[in-house]
């Protein structure tokens, strides 16, 4: 039995709304991806070990650091700026401290500028691939392991970067599961197995 008019229409409808609403779930992952993949924004590439190939031609990374508003704790990097070769490993560390009387967990978001830079800038290591969580009073020092792609200098856009700004921001998240009881010494029903 074909569909008629009104039906037809109301069928058409509820197509198109599962449709855009399917698009809509999937662009934030694939947006992702494709920063990622290309650099896109600013987004860093994540590597397992470090260049096979130094230059001799140097590059400055420079580091910045905020928070979003709100976050108590206080956040830096500790040292503004490094001159590397271009496929050497560079290592870099930021300080972030909780100032409050309780514990409070965080997780960084990050990009490079300028863009044309993203898609070069590599991360062996850093902090912000896991959620750090921080004591009250507590002062850490974290490290980003890096080295900056030598396929750079002969992008079309990337040969013309000499400097690189390396920013994190941290926002405050919720405490891992558990966190609160494992604080207490109450493991009864937190991080416990059973046969």
């Amino acid at each position: 039995m074909a569909l008629q008019g009104p039906q037809k229409t109301v069928v058409q409808l509820v197509g198109v709304v599962v449709l855009m609403g399917g698009l809509s779930w999937a662009s934030v992952p694939f947006y992702d991806w494709f920063c990622r993949v290309t650099g896109f924004g600013g987004v860093t590439g994540v590597a397992e070990q470090g260049s096979d190939t130094v230059l001799d031609q140097t590059i400055t990374v420079r580091f910045d650091a905020s928070k979003e508003r709100g976050m108590a704790w206080e956040f830096k990097p500790t040292q503004r700026e490094m001159e590397i070769k271009i496929g050497e490993t560079g290592l870099a560390f930021y300080e972030a401290y909780n100032p409050t009387d309780r514990p409070i967990a965080g997780q960084a978001s990050y990009n490079v500028t300028p863009y044309a830079a993203g898609g070069f800038f590599e991360k062996i290591d850093c902090f912000c691939f896991t959620e750090q969580v921080l004591e009250p009073g507590e002062r850490v020092q974290m490290p980003v392991t890096f080295f900056v792609d030598p396929e750079i200098v002969t992008d079309r856009d990337g040969k013309y970067v000499h400097t690189i700004t390396l920013s994190y921001t941290f926002y405050e998240t919720d405490l891992p599961e558990g966190y609160a009881a494992l604080e207490t010494g109450d493991t009864s029903g937190a991080g416990t197995a059973t046969n």
